[in-house]
């Protein structure tokens, strides 16, 4: 069985069309149909049905999708596991949001390294969109996020939580604020509605971003206000440039540890999970 077929398979199960999964895929349409064509061969069953309202799954094709996501989680984790070098017993692929990494990855990995000695650790920033669909292919062993996706096989733990502050160059109080300077930050869904509600009068803003090394350059380059981590909110006011806008409450960004169900109870899992939250526990 060649894994690209199952890759395939799955994503137009997502997608609901050649076509959008020749472009996810960086693929022709011709070689999404043909790879889809050997697998019915192979199985001697229609997989997909096409209409007007689009490509759909058939009972055989559902009842593949729990199978094909297995064997490819299977396959990655195999080929990881060929790959790994000689001087480990092991080895973990940690996706982190970026946000936390800028201020938490050397405190945490030193840790992880402290705790599992003899395992290798590859650590991968990204999205959590993108994570999520990585541990569960199986690409990455578990990840730190700040957006849950309800995806199949997925187990979502809360490990604790980080801080944005208003922060603007203009005024300490909200009424001084100019609402057509503010640069809009979308962290995550769950961020952009508190900030949504606590800013309702704000238009949509001119710019925008979803990460704090940027909403910062955005905002001392541009000026305005900016909601940024608690702890580049202190270091900019402490700089004499920026204010913390001090009636307008912090906003709680939940973090979330995403791990796939088959690994909910490996004793490594467990243990980075028992750091991570006891970092989060202690007074800041």
């Amino acid at each position: 069985m060649q894994i690209e077929l199952l890759d395939t398979f799955l994503d137009l199960v997502e997608t609901n069309s050649f076509n959008r999964t020749a472009e996810r895929l960086g693929l022709t349409q011709s070689t999404v149909s043909s790879r889809v064509k050997a697998l019915e061969t192979a199985l001697g069953k229609p997989l997909f049905t096409r209409s007007r309202a689009g490509t759909r799954p058939t009972a055989a094709g559902l009842r593949l999708v729990d199978h094909a996501r297995a064997m490819r989680r299977e396959w990655n984790q195999a080929r990881r596991g060929v790959k790994r070098g000689s001087d480990f017993t092991q080895s973990l692929r940690i996706g982190i949001q970026n946000d936390l990494a800028a201020s938490h990855i050397g405190d945490w990995v030193a840790e992880f390294r402290r705790a599992l000695p003899r395992t290798a650790f590859y650590i991968e920033l990204d999205y959590s969109a993108q994570m999520s669909a990585d541990v569960l292919a199986g690409e990455l062993d578990l990840a730190l996020l700040f957006t849950p996706r309800h995806m199949p096989d997925l187990l979502y733990e809360t490990v604790g939580e980080v801080t944005y502050r208003l922060i603007s160059s203009e005024a300490p109080r909200r009424a001084d604020l100019a609402p057509e300077r503010h640069i809009r930050a979308n962290y995550s869904p769950a961020f952009a509605k508190a900030q949504q509600e606590l800013l309702p009068d704000f238009p949509d803003s001119a710019v925008a971003s979803g990460q704090n090394a940027a909403v910062c350059g955005l905002i001392a380059a541009l000026g305005g206000s900016a909601f940024v981590l608690e702890e580049s909110a202190l270091d900019l006011a402490a700089a004499g440039q920026f204010h913390l806008v001090e009636d307008v409450p912090p906003i709680a960004q939940r973090v979330y540890l995403a791990v796939h169900l088959r690994q909910r109870h490996a004793h490594a899992q467990r243990k980075l999970l028992a750091i991570v939250r006891q970092y989060f526990s202690k007074p800041r």
